[in-house]
């Protein structure tokens, strides 16, 4: 199991972070997803066949760039 903090600068609400959970929930591999809008920043768990490039790029893909 790997996990990551990863910095999302357009988080400004709960509903985003909702929305982050959402999606990453959906991929194969992801256990959990935290998120904090004060801090604008997800933990995510995940084992394989996930990996942080493709949760980096499910991110971006919906408009939720890590920085």
């Amino acid at each position: 199991m790997e996990k990551a903090t990863l910095s999302v600068p357009n988080i400004s609400c709960g509903h985003c972070v909702m929305s982050i959970k959402n999606e990453l929930s959906e991929m194969e591999g992801v256990k959990t997803v935290e998120g904090n809008p004060e801090t604008k920043s997800i933990d995510v768990e995940w084992e394989s066949p996930a990996t942080l490039e493709k949760i980096k790029e499910t991110l971006k893909e919906i408009n939720y760039p890590s920085a």
